[in-house]
């Protein structure tokens, strides 16, 4: 089976197409962390607790990480440009759902549908750009698409914020429904105006069967090490700020639009990341990432508990998503050469972990918020991420031995 794709081999390069698939990732990612900053509006509207409501956060997550443990390996079956397509229509019929929904069940389905169509979309269009552009020009190509995606990150918590301080959580998603589906028409004009995007992957387009490539994964000791790591990352960094915002709107008093703008320090964090990623790879090399990283979350977390100022927090937000991103990234890298033979189940199985890390976490400390406020949870990442990290340098030191 060759692993050149067939466009890859030229050197046209769809841009048109590639930024279209950007749109598609920043709708996706905004729809991450939208509810975040929106939880005490939603609990006040509904009639129930932030813990209660925190359930669309763990609906979300869930879904979208089960949904990325079967993406990739469709997208090795089907049109990936196409069902980009496809699910960003999907998604736009059911976050519109979201905003028309009157209790918190009707609610928690909706977004457990937006988790699956929406989930599936980065992954695919990853893939899509490594069918399509040559390795040697890949990684610069990628790093604009995790640009997009950090962007949309940061958009939809400040959406989340503003637009519901006032216009109501509803208008939230109201907003991103439209985004969907101006995505969708998009895509199928991009689609009709050029058809080679919808060309086969690769010449034996499908030659592994789904359950040959969970196999592969699976079956190896390393992958079921990273895919670990990446459910404990996902529950410890992704699990706890799911409840920074209520945290900055009940114990600071902030507004909701102040809540979204301080959260939209993780996306400076992740963009100062992208920026000097070459100069941390060069200087610190994987292990010393992977702990210094951990380190700036240590502090960024133990910064939020005990600081009393929108200054500290979003100063400890900008230090926390950096150190994510440093332990995160040297994950990533791994997660795409962990099973050569089945790189693509690989990676949406990873993916996977990461949200259903987050899902686990939000749910179990719920009670925790709702009764002692966000000073345990954020101890309990503060000082267990560390000890992640000793463990994942101290195996990836093994490794390096080998």
């Amino acid at each position: 089976m060759s692993e050149t794709p067939i466009d890859a081999r030229t050197e046209r390069t769809p841009w048109r197409a590639i930024v279209f698939l950007s749109f598609a990732a920043f709708a996706s990612q905004a729809m991450v962390r939208v509810t975040d900053p929106l939880l005490p509006q939603i609990a006040q509207d509904i009639g129930t607790t932030v813990g209660a409501a925190s359930i669309v956060v763990t609906a979300y997550g869930l879904a979208h990480g089960i949904t990325q443990g079967i993406s990739s390996p469709l997208g090795d079956r089907f049109r990936k440009y196409r069902l980009v397509g496809i699910l960003a229509a999907l998604t736009a019929l059911m976050t519109l759902a979201c905003g028309f929904a009157t209790d918190l069940q009707t609610l928690t389905l909706a977004r457990l549908g937006c988790g699956m169509t929406a989930g599936m979309i980065i992954p695919l269009g990853m893939a899509f750009v490594g069918d399509v552009v040559p390795y040697e020009r890949r990684q610069s190509v990628l790093g604009r698409f995790l640009t997009g995606q950090i962007t949309g990150l940061v958009s939809g918590q400040i959406a989340g914020g503003v637009l519901g301080d006032f216009f109501g959580w509803r208008s939230v998603f109201f907003l991103l429904a439209a985004l969907f589906a101006l995505t969708s028409i998009l895509i199928f004009l991009e689609i009709r105006r050029d058809p080679s995007v919808v060309k086969p992957a690769t010449d034996a387009d499908g030659g592994m069967s789904l359950a040959d490539g969970y196999r592969a994964v699976f079956t190896e000791r390393w992958p079921r090490i990273v895919i670990f790591a990446a459910f404990l990352e996902g529950a410890l960094m992704f699990g706890t700020f799911a409840y920074v915002g209520a945290d900055l709107n009940i114990r600071l008093g902030l507004s909701f639009s102040a809540v979204g703008a301080v959260l939209a320090a993780f996306g400076v964090g992740g963009l100062l990341y992208v920026a000097s990623v070459k100069l941390l790879v060069r200087h610190l090399g994987e292990r010393r990432m992977v702990l210094t990283g951990s380190v700036l979350l240590c502090a960024g977390y133990l910064a939020l508990a005990f600081g009393h100022h929108w200054a500290i927090a979003f100063g400890a937000i900008v230090i926390t998503s950096l150190g994510f991103y440093m332990v995160h990234n040297t994950l990533q890298v791994h997660a795409t050469q962990m099973s050569p033979q089945a790189r693509a189940t690989a990676v949406g199985v990873f993916s996977s972990a990461l949200y259903l890390g987050m899902s686990a976490d939000v749910a179990a400390a719920a009670p925790f918020f709702d009764r002692l406020g966000a000073l345990p949870i954020y101890l309990t990442a503060a000082f267990v991420f560390p000890l992640l990290a000793l463990c994942l340098a101290s195996l990836l030191k093994k490794r390096e031995g080998v």
